[in-house]
């Protein structure tokens, strides 16, 4: 489980909260704190549920090696075919889908309505359709970024819907669906910083990114002389100011004056730059190419050749396609000039 925050210090200076920008961005400082700690189950209406498992408790042991992965987009063919997991989900009557509730047009709660919203939400909804027969049919689960490969291997939920990248090292742990969207890392920062994007600008920088993400992977691999570790980094210490569980809690590290600049995906940036106008993202686009993958319990065949069939069809129909609509009404605004959803690509066994 997350750690609870307490004590924390905010530097003065920077004028507090900056550029929150009306009910959307008050309404995300309503749920932060909330999004530091795993959730507890939400029905699609917004009821609470209780904390059981969806699954046979334990979960599985798998290797801890997994075979060469050159292809991490390739998943299983699509199938309608019923097995375990799928007749696991239609005796509960449910899907439990493991979200975001603070990533504005991706998962985020409705200020007025109070329901979850989003292009993740609209998957969700999808898969509940075809599973269930009724796209309301859905537990959502807040998940924090960190915690998204643990609610599956401790079988909280059925499904990851989460902007979650597909890769190799993550490959090893959870099995996942065809991609559904391409991404790619980019800076956020504020409108008037010297920050120019991914290069020597950030040096002597505080750069905040989510514990377990790309992002984080990305500076390791190379930081432009940017301070990106928290001191006593994965310990009980750990202030969690650069290094933080979930992902939208480095926009309120950078409103507070707390960091420099943000490093995430440039999907989830845009979002950001939307609910806060004296923040943008910096540099010519992004630097990396990622897809967004459905993220299921490794083994659990049956459900991800479910889902990329659930795919095929959302997919279909070009401009007037389920997918396309969604992109539309969600991200069209922020993510301009996308025409098509990532085509997918399947294994050869």
């Amino acid at each position: 489980m997350t750690r609870a925050r307490t004590g924390t210090r905010h530097r003065p200076g920077r004028g507090g909260l900056r550029g929150w920008g009306g009910v959307t961005g008050m309404a995300v400082a309503c749920v932060i704190t909330a999004s530091l700690t795993l959730l507890p189950l939400s029905h699609h209406d917004g009821r609470t549920a209780g904390a059981d498992t969806v699954g046979g408790g334990t979960a599985a042991a798998f290797p801890a090696r997994a075979e060469a992965c050159t292809d991490p987009e390739a998943s299983l063919p699509p199938s309608s075919a019923d097995g375990p997991g799928i007749a696991k989900i239609k005796a509960r009557g449910k899907l439990v889908a493991g979200v975001d509730q603070n990533s504005y047009r991706w998962g985020y709660r409705n200020p007025y309505s109070g329901e979850l919203e989003g292009f993740d939400i609209d998957l969700v909804r999808a898969l509940a359709k075809d599973i269930l027969g009724d796209p309301n049919a859905v537990i959502f689960r807040a998940i924090p970024t960190n915690q998204r490969i643990a609610a599956l291997e401790r079988d909280r939920v059925d499904v990851i819907v989460r902007t979650m990248t597909i890769n190799c090292k993550r490959l090893e742990q959870v099995s996942f669906s065809t991609a559904y969207f391409r991404t790619g890392q980019q800076i956020l920062a504020p409108k008037d910083s010297a920050i120019t994007g991914y290069d020597a600008s950030l040096k002597g920088k505080r750069v905040c990114s989510g514990e377990g993400t790309t992002a984080y992977e990305a500076l390791e691999k190379e930081s432009y002389g940017a301070i990106f570790k928290d001191e006593s980094d994965g310990t009980e210490r750990d202030r969690d100011q650069l290094t933080v569980p979930n992902q939208l809690d480095c926009l309120v590290r950078l409103q507070l004056g707390e960091v420099d600049a943000v490093l995430t995906d440039n999907a989830l940036g845009a979002g950001q730059a939307a609910q806060d106008p004296a923040v943008a993202l910096k540099g010519a686009g992004p630097f990396t190419t990622e897809y967004y993958g459905v993220a299921a319990k490794k083994g659990a065949d049956d459900l991800v050749a479910r889902v990329n069939k659930v795919l095929v069809d959302y997919r279909a129909g070009g401009a007037d396609s389920a997918w396309m609509v969604s992109y539309r009404k969600w991200l069209a605004a922020g993510l301009p000039g996308i025409t098509a959803p990532p085509a997918p690509k399947y294994r050869s066994e």
